[in-house]
């Protein structure tokens, strides 16, 4: 009897199949188990699972790897803990400068209050005074002074510190103020500063005797993506001199011109400076980073007796992150729209808002408030420039007005509402501002103030064209599908 012979050809057609069965099985595992983490991951919004899951369908392998690196809002179990101990050692947001009876302050728009204090838990407090700074460098040149003047604190933290003409004159202030026994510390975020930090201020800081630290430092990028999301970010810009001023806008510590991104400069910032009550929640929010990134203990400062009380206006500090209530920044956003009932006007570099937020500024328009909103022209970050137009037809529709600035890149984060209220800090009105960075506001009640925001708003208007319907109808077909693409993956920017 003959045995019939296999033919090569057969087997490697059998080991091919089984590669490719192989293959199958894998590509499913990975969509169905990343897949059911998407869905079961607590507070996602729904449009951010659904980006999430085409990635991970269209490429699995590429998807999963983005999803491992951006797919959460976790800063790491060790980092966490850290933040539990630093609250132990603080006093609570409420107990810091507010008192029961204050607790209402802002007569009609006690309400905003309210969901302010439920966000960071700081109270609305009475007794505050504050100044818009002209310029950019005219806040560096009076932050300066104030550095000169200190007599026993200065605190500062920054996403961004150039080693630039504002930035060294700054430095130079700490170098002073440490020489003559004034207690510095200065927190930088550990990417947005990394240049400043691998240079030579950075030693010449420590070897002056000024506290250094890095906010969420990165470290090994491999374990960090195993420990929590690499790019969480500490994004605020808080200021705060002897326990008696502080300052709050948009500024980094860099000159206009802003040597990374020249070619989109002037950057436009809107800072104020702030004095009274108000002054002791930014340094215990200060306190609640400088501690949680390793600092020294820095509580007592924040048990000295409060200055005398003064005549002034309520504000409150309004301070939102990874760590905070989920959905807390367009939740504030959006409550501060719809309690606008004359006029709503609102400045942010980066648009690429939440549905609520969105409705929100629509129905401020559609029930007959004066709404505007104001970008820049040109935007340093492409992807949020086509995404942040895409939502303009129907912003349009609403009665919104739109003004895009011509002068530089407008990085204003402002708010104002019916000439009485302002919402002034470091939140955009995208993303990474809602869900993945520390951001601080301050949030206040008064015409006075609310009138000088309001002209510097105003006087961006100036250099800005408006945009309307006819000139979004003309765009053509390749650039709506541009902006609309960029659009659906929002949520994973």
């Amino acid at each position: 009897m003959v045995r019939r012979l296999r033919r090569p050809e057969q087997g490697g057609a059998k080991t091919g199949k089984g590669a490719a069965m192989l293959l199958i099985g894998v590509h499913t595992l990975l969509v169905l188990l990343f897949g059911a983490h998407v869905m079961l991951r607590r507070n996602r919004e729904p449009e951010s699972r659904l980006a999430w899951l085409v990635v991970l369908i269209a490429l699995p392998y590429v998807g999963a790897l983005g999803y491992l690196l951006l797919g959460t809002t976790n800063i790491g179990r060790t980092r966490v803990d850290r933040l539990h101990d630093t609250g132990a050692l603080l006093p609570a947001p409420a107990a810091v400068a507010g008192a029961p009876d204050q607790a209402d302050a802002g007569g009609p728009y006690a309400p905003l209050f309210r969901v302010g204090q439920s966000i960071s838990g700081y109270r609305a407090v009475g007794g505050n005074r504050c100044e818009l700074m002209p310029g950019s460098d005219e806040m560096i040149a009076r932050l300066v002074a104030d550095i000169d003047g200190a007599s026993d604190s200065v605190h500062l933290l920054f996403y961004i510190w150039l080693d630039d003409r504002n930035g060294g004159l700054v430095a130079d202030a700490l170098a002073r103020a440490a020489g003559r026994g004034v207690t510095c510390r200065a927190l930088v975020d550990d990417i947005g500063s990394r240049a400043f930090i691998r240079g030579p201020r950075w030693a010449a800081l420590a070897a002056a005797g000024v506290l250094l630290r890095r906010a969420l430092p990165v470290g090994n990028p491999l374990i960090r993506m195993v420990n929590g999301r690499i790019d969480l970010r500490n994004h605020r810009k808080v200021v705060v001199i002897d326990n008696r001023v502080t300052y709050c806008g948009s500024q980094n510590c860099a000159d206009p011109a802003f040597l990374p991104k020249r070619n989109f400069a002037p950057w436009v910032d809107a800072v104020m400076r702030f004095e009274g009550p108000v002054v002791r929640q930014n340094q215990h929010l200060f306190a609640t980073d400088w501690m949680g990134n390793g600092g020294d203990d820095i509580a007592p400062l924040l048990a000295q007796p409060m200055p005398p009380a003064r005549p002034g206006f309520t504000a409150q500090v309004v301070a939102t992150g990874p760590t905070y209530r989920n959905a807390a920044m367009p939740e504030m956003f959006a409550t501060l729209m719809f309690a606008a009932r004359r006029e709503l006007i609102v400045t942010t570099p980066y648009y690429v808002p939440t549905p609520a937020v969105q409705a929100a500024l629509c129905a401020a328009a559609n029930r007959g408030v004066a709404t505007t909103i104001v970008f820049p022209a040109r935007n340093d970050d492409f992807a949020v420039g086509a995404a942040s137009r895409s939502h303009y037809q129907r912003l349009l529709e609403a009665g919104v007005r739109i003004f895009e600035y011509r002068r530089g890149l407008l990085h204003t984060k402002s708010l104002t509402l019916d000439g009485e209220v302002t919402l002034i800090g470091s939140a955009n009105m995208d993303r990474r501002s809602f869900d993945l960075n520390y951001e601080n506001n301050i949030l206040f009640h008064d015409s006075r103030a609310t009138a000088a925001m309001r002209a510097r708003q105003i006087a961006y208007l100036d250099d800005s064209r408006e945009i309307t319907g006819d000139q979004v109808a003309a765009w053509g077909v390749g650039r709506r599908l541009w902006n609309n693409a960029l659009a659906i993956v929002g949520p994973l920017l």
